[in-house]
């Protein structure tokens, strides 16, 4: 026991930098006392760690000292930080002998991973609403190569193109800003943004994927145990998504279906322009979408939203009337 917080008391400070020896008894979860014992055991051993004094003095290694770790690879590293990063060691009692594995998990990177490692960790979330003991279901099929497209995208921070088939639609590509990666009870998902409105993909649905070299529009950091519960829960009951019904030019259609959930009915009118029942993620997407199509398509009802978009055009006809 006492060589492996040796181990994880090394490995700390190699992490750090230098750490008082109050911060490395709440790393460690001991006394003060333990740990000015276990820095002169490290001494005796000849490991080079020295103690700086004053305010911000500490316990430090000699610049340059290493240790023999597993030399594990970034994938394999970075999936024994998801798996070993949720609920299954504190389920068990392990949480500080999981806290020691991960030290010497991120220790085992490449230097130009290691700053990385817990950020990615933090961009997958496994089985946010599934207890460690209950049934799963039978994990879905999904190509290597998509899921591994989409993950690079997901960990650096790119743009995703996805050739995604939603439910009673043709499939097509759409350009997402990719948030972070769910599984649940075996069924993984993609959250994203699109337009600047919510969208969760279910992997098994997308058909071919491809990172871009453009920055994601996203949060340098991310909760995705929130995100997920927010975004379910928005599922299960309706959230606010609203329905509308409306006109478009036929030859603006495919653009306006991009940016719903899902199209109920669909007509012809007399002129020749599409009736469509739709069903926006919330209002201020619905109002987007429709300014987006500026005269190529108009809303029908609900009235609050003809009320809107008429208030808006009202404003931008003022400010831009006569001369400047």
């Amino acid at each position: 026991m006492r060589a492996d917080r040796l181990v994880s008391l090394v490995l700390l400070l190699r992490q750090h930098g230098r750490l008082s020896a109050p911060a490395l008894a709440r790393e460690l979860e001991v006394s003060t006392r333990t740990v000015l014992r276990d820095i002169e055991a490290l001494s005796a051993a000849g490991v080079p760690v020295y103690a700086e004094r004053g305010r911000h003095g500490g316990f430090a290694l000699l610049p340059g000292f290493q240790t023999e770790l597993t030399g594990l690879n970034h994938e394999e590293a970075l999936a024994l930080l998801v798996a070993g990063s949720r609920r299954g060691a504190q389920a068990f009692g392990l949480g500080a002998a999981l806290a020691s594995a991960m030290r010497k998990v991120v220790d085992a990177l490449p230097e130009s991973y290691r700053a990385t490692a817990a950020g990615a960790a933090q961009r997958l979330l496994i089985d946010p609403e599934t207890d460690i003991l209950s049934r799963r279901r039978v994990a879905e099929e999904v190509p290597a190569a998509v899921v591994a497209e989409v993950r690079r995208a997901v960990f650096a921070g790119h743009k995703l193109r996805i050739h995604y088939a939603a439910v009673d639609q043709a499939a097509k590509w759409r350009t997402v800003d990719p948030i972070g990666l769910v599984t649940v009870r075996g069924q993984g998902y993609l959250l994203a943004t699109r337009s600047g409105a919510d969208r969760t993909y279910r992997l098994s649905r997308i058909l071919a994927a491809e990172e871009l070299p453009e920055p994601a529009q996203r949060p340098d950091r991310v909760d995705l145990d929130r995100a997920w519960k927010e975004r379910s829960t928005r599922f299960r009951t309706g959230g606010d998504q609203v329905t509308v019904l409306l006109r478009v030019n036929p030859e603006r259609r495919e653009e306006l279906v991009d940016t719903v959930l899902a199209v109920r009915a669909e007509a012809t009118d007399a002129d020749g322009w599409l009736r469509l029942e739709v069903t926006f993620q919330d209002p201020r997407h619905a109002e987007w979408a429709l300014w987006q199509l500026a005269t190529n398509a108009e809303a029908l009802a609900p009235q609050w939203l003809r009320t809107s978009l008429h208030s808006r055009a009202a404003a931008i006809a003022t400010r831009y009337r006569g001369d400047s």
